[in-house]
């Protein structure tokens, strides 16, 4: 991935935990790479083929002086993601923020934080059999549109697919959905539970019958077990109402485990 780098930035702002920081303030200095595609800009000289860093500075002057925050970590995190999300070609940020007069009683020369930030690629499987399931799956895909942390890229088309697990029950209608999200994993399970919820969604029978049910597939090439979360989702690669909807939209997207595609997972169980 190509950069734009902006070094020691200075801006007069007003954070610190103490309150002759806020009263007086000092400077800060804010050294940013952004990860972004140059190719076309290079090859066009077009202005418009890449992210103008004069904008760019004069947004991280505006967000760092028009609030006053205790910690650095604050401001450096409010920085990062008001650049993605104002710029669309910038697909990751790394961004130091400096203090070189933080309150410290010794000799030192700067403290300063350092945050990675961007975009990340996740799937997530969309499934209903209780009242409009057609509704409530375009219901939760208008709520993801809606959220300025997440882009939805790809939807696939929505089928029906008999019950999973054994409960007797009406038939599902079942899909997958591409995004790019500012989330961590654990913030955007916490996103799609909000959405469950304002579908009513009631978690009373385990591979009960559900008005909306939402699933994080996979997370960039993640592995993790926590539990709350697993990712790649658990027994993914057997089920078909996920793999037909993501061989629609992802087809050849790997397992991180396996390193099979949607597409060869899908066949072998044809086989089996």
């Amino acid at each position: 991935m190509d950069q734009i780098k902006i070094e020691n930035l200075e801006i007069y702002a007003y954070h610190g935990v103490f309150a002759e920081e806020k009263e007086k303030g000092q400077l800060f200095y804010i050294n940013a790479t952004l990860d972004t595609d140059l190719r076309r800009a290079g090859q066009t000289d077009d202005l418009s083929a890449s992210t103008h860093y004069g904008e760019v500075a004069l947004l991280l002057q505006k967000k760092m002086t028009e609030q006053s925050y205790d910690l650095i970590e604050k401001a450096a995190e409010v920085c990062a993601e008001a650049v993605l999300l104002q710029f669309p070609l910038v697909h990751g940020i790394t961004l130091e923020l400096r203090k070189p007069d933080a309150p410290i009683p010794l000799p030192f020369e700067s403290v300063s934080v350092v945050i990675h930030r961007g975009w990340k690629k996740a799937y997530i499987a969309l499934g209903s059999n209780m009242g409009d399931s057609r509704g409530h799956l375009d219901g939760a895909v208008e709520a993801m549109k809606a959220d300025k942390h997440i882009r939805v890229r790809k939807v696939s088309d929505y089928i029906v697919t008999k019950p999973y697990g054994g409960v007797e029950q009406e038939d599902f209608l079942n899909g997958a959905v591409a995004v790019e999200t500012l989330y961590s994993p654990e913030e955007l399970l916490d996103k799609l539970h909000e959405i469950e919820a304002s579908h009513d969604r009631q978690r009373l029978v385990h591979w009960g019958p559900r008005t909306l049910d939402l699933d994080i597939l996979l997370y960039e090439d993640l592995v993790m077990d926590t539990s709350d979360l697993t990712i790649p989702h658990r027994d993914m690669h057997n089920r078909d109402f996920v793999l037909k909807p993501m061989v629609q939209i992802a087809p050849y997207v790997k397992h991180p485990l396996s390193g099979r595609t949607m597409e060869q997972m899908l066949e072998q169980n044809k086989m089996e």
